[in-house]
């Protein structure tokens, strides 16, 4: 797990992950040698923070949001959110502005609003994250940001062996999105991938458990294509790896995204479960992380 607590430890909120694009960018290509394929890397001018990876003749893509939550500095000691973070007051934040690196408290008042506590003024626009505490024991690993260092990390597993495929490294997922429209434009127009599956991870509910398998979502904010959904439950079942269906009303993701483009792509969240979601303590069970890694290897040779 040291690849994944790496992950967790790096500051790449919404609209800043450079630092993570430059990180992947260098374990993929010291790594490449050693996958099954060598692929065609795509980065830089006219792909911003993302990365496309392309092995053999894809038919489906892979879909992993490098960014994470956090906060903005505005003026004087307020905090603006960068998408959905829920922390209580007290919590660690992190981060640098043009003085060096600061470490902060996060402070909420009874009407929500945010604020920081620190020993020095923190210059605004400057973005913070939570201070990360990785966390291993016999079931569960636990640690901010596993939404969605734990989705990159299954890619960089998946890639070790994958034949035909793509795997995109997308941006600003936590906020809004904005780069699912031009990566899957690239894809579809260049090489006519029509399938995606969306490396991303989901909540505990009533009806999610830990330790129970991998999580195939039938539904969130977005509805995508049931003759799909089908398919990709069939194969689920035809596997024998351990799985879950999920029915949700709320939540999004990449996929959401994929939905609203000019282009007629299926796809499919599937992912694991975990528990704090948004929070410094996000907690996901080994069980459901080894399932996502056989399912999406097996998923990518059958689609």
């Amino acid at each position: 797990m040291q690849l994944l607590k790496q992950l967790c430890s790096i500051h790449a909120p919404s609209g800043n992950e450079s630092a993570m694009t430059e990180f992947l960018i260098d374990y993929i290509i010291k790594r490449k040698s050693s996958w099954k394929v060598h692929p065609k890397i795509y980065y830089g001018e006219g792909f911003q923070n993302c990365i496309v990876l392309v092995f053999g003749k894809p038919r489906t893509a892979i879909y992993a949001h490098i960014d994470s939550i956090g906060f903005t500095v505005r003026y004087s000691n307020q905090l603006v959110r960068i998408g959905g973070p829920h922390a209580e007051s007290g919590t660690i934040l992190v981060g640098a502005d043009s003085k060096g690196m600061v470490e902060c408290t996060l402070e909420e008042d009874e009407k929500g609003n945010y604020s920081y506590k620190s020993k020095r003024e923190i210059e605004r626009g400057t973005d913070l994250t939570y201070k990360p505490n990785f966390r291993e024991d016999d079931d569960f690993i636990q640690c901010c940001y596993m939404d969605n260092r734990l989705g990159v990390w299954n890619a960089l597993k998946v890639a070790e062996t994958l034949e035909n495929g793509a795997i995109v490294f997308s941006c600003w997922e936590e906020h809004g999105g904005g780069s699912v429209p031009f990566l899957s434009k690239f894809l579809y127009e260049k090489y006519h991938v029509h399938q995606a599956l969306v490396s991303d991870i989901t909540w505990i509910t009533e009806g999610v458990h830990h330790g129970q398998g991998v999580v195939v979502s039938m539904r969130d904010t977005g509805i995508p294509r049931r003759i799909f959904i089908n398919k990709i439950i069939a194969l689920a079942k035809q596997s024998g790896i351990p799985y879950q269906l999920e029915v949700e009303g709320s939540g999004g993701s990449d996929g959401t995204e994929l939905q609203k483009q000019p282009y007629p792509i299926d796809w499919c969240f599937i992912g694991a479960g975990e528990d704090h979601v948004h929070s410094p303590d996000e907690k996901v069970h080994k069980k459901d992380i080894d399932a996502m890694v056989e399912m999406y290897r097996y998923l990518m040779k059958q689609l």
